[in-house]
């Protein structure tokens, strides 16, 4: 799992597998399983998926890179305390699945919160169990 910032400002956590290193053929298959380990926990609310890919591809002046084959992201919260109202602009949280030629890239936002983070970073790692 690396973290980086992009463009100069947001940190994000992502990992790279190639596609013969985890079992799941597809996002699909990848979004199936993350969702079901947010619909599992005992604090995450699952929301929905977004189908990046389909959504971009179908604007008029849409960009999709022609690398990209498929692109969703899983979106839930943690919301297990509402201390100010700013914690709203930072909720919620999603997953992105991005299916390459030979590989999968996933990351998230970090969120500010340290559970957060290390229970995204544990859903992501665990898709090469």
């Amino acid at each position: 799992m690396n973290q980086k910032i992009f463009k100069e400002k947001y940190h994000i956590f992502e990992i790279e597998y190639k596609k013969d290193e985890i079992k799941y053929n597809t996002v699909d298959e990848i979004i199936s399983v993350l969702t079901k380990k947010i619909e599992n926990h005992p604090v995450i609310s699952f929301i929905a998926v977004f189908d990046q890919y389909k959504h971009t591809s179908s604007l008029e002046g849409g960009e999709v890179n022609p690398a990209i084959k498929a692109a969703k992201n899983v979106v839930f919260c943690f919301g297990k305390e509402l201390p100010t109202p700013e914690v709203l602009a930072v909720r919620p949280r999603s997953i992105g699945v991005c299916e390459m030629n030979d590989k999968f890239v996933v990351n998230f936002l970090e969120a500010p919160n340290d559970m957060a983070n290390k229970t995204m970073e544990e859903f992501v790692k665990s898709l090469k169990d």
